[in-house]
């Protein structure tokens, strides 16, 4: 019966703690219209590179950027936020029951209660502006006057 109790207890502590509930990296996802579109995701420990449709795995405490290119089409930088998630805030607040000030540090050390937005990343890529048509204008030869 004390095994029981302990496993109990344990359960209890590691539900209040969102680095162990929900680990300290999430997937983004990133797509763009038209798809095929060069992904550079900026926060990550290495410069990370795809081609989208693609995912990408992130610290939760990271700032990200992702910047979209492709030939043809203006480029687009989206900076990511960091928002407390519903699942993120409850094992925070868990913390406070069960997990101690050990736990919440540790939660926001590692950004565990939080989820980047938006995600999934979508986007829609405009076309490049074709350039002004260029106007010559035929001027006559003058002639002198006599």
């Amino acid at each position: 019966m004390r095994s029981l109790g302990g496993a109990v207890l344990a359960a209890l502590l590691l539900s209040g703690c969102a680095s162990v509930t929900r680990g300290t990296t999430e997937n983004i996802s990133i797509a763009s219209t038209p798809a095929g579109a060069k992904a550079d995701v900026s926060g990550t420990k290495a410069p990370f590179s795809c081609v989208t449709p693609c995912v990408v795995e992130v610290n939760r405490n990271a700032d990200i950027t992702v910047s979209l290119s492709k030939e043809g089409y203006e480029p687009q930088i989206i900076p990511l936020t960091r928002e407390i998630s519903g699942g993120g805030g409850a094992g925070f607040a868990g913390n406070l029951l069960l997990g101690g000030v050990v736990g919440m540090g540790v939660d926001a050390a590692t950004g565990a209660a939080m989820d980047h937005k938006p995600n999934p990343v979508v986007v829609t890529l405009q076309p490049v502006a074709p350039p002004p048509p260029v106007v010559r204008h035929h001027r006559k030869p003058r002639v002198p006057v006599s």
